[in-house]
């Protein structure tokens, strides 16, 4: 397999999630701005939405969007434990988690981004951010991670979002839960790994 990604962008969460799985894998950088890979090809023709992440599967098919990438990584190493067996409650959850991250959480980072939003676009994004941030806050308290008592994909993801908020001005230490949960997941060797090929340590 082969992950497209950008440094620090939402591809770090199946970066993460495929050296949680044990999984082999390539890694083809992507400059989203020029929409070339790191071998000069254009990225346009591996994703024509035009973003990370994307998945090349064995068989040369493309795997677009985050949260499915994720899934279909668990499911390629079950006794990894980054998603629960399918049917069950706990899987339904991720799939909750997974949505909720992805478009109440993420989507309002975007905004805080892009150099053509207006103040006011950015002051209702921070807004939405603090009451999303904050549920999430409370849901982690006197907890470890998002979905049972084990790491799962879904923690992957949330570590990568809550990494943003230092490039956005959104400082995280105003949820101690969050503060301590972001430095937990950040210890785990896999993370450091992918973080370190990425270039986002030191």
């Amino acid at each position: 397999m082969k992950l497209f990604y950008a440094p620090g962008a939402c591809s770090l969460s199946p970066h993460i999630a495929l050296r949680e799985a044990g999984l082999k894998f390539d890694l083809a950088k992507v400059d989203l701005g020029a929409k070339t890979v790191d071998d000069g090809s254009d990225f346009n023709v591996v994703n024509p939405k035009g973003y990370v992440p994307v998945l090349q599967l064995d068989n040369g098919e493309y795997l677009t969007e985050g949260p499915a990438i994720v899934q279909y990584i668990a499911d390629q190493n079950p006794a990894s434990g980054l998603a629960p067996p399918a049917g069950s409650s706990d899987r339904y959850r991720l799939q909750e988690w997974l949505t909720y991250l992805n478009s109440e959480v993420h989507k309002n980072f975007s905004p805080l981004f892009n150099p053509a939003s207006t103040d006011d676009m950015k002051t209702a994004a921070t807004a939405a951010l603090d009451q999303r941030l904050g549920y999430v806050a409370e849901q982690l308290d006197g907890k470890e991670f998002l979905v049972g008592d084990h790491f799962s994909a879904a923690d992957g993801y949330l570590f990568t979002i809550l990494g943003w908020g230092k490039f956005v001005g959104m400082d995280i230490a105003k949820w101690p839960a969050l503060a301590a949960y972001a430095g937990n997941i950040a210890q785990r060797p896999a993370v450091q790994e992918a973080m370190q090929a990425e270039g986002l340590l030191g």
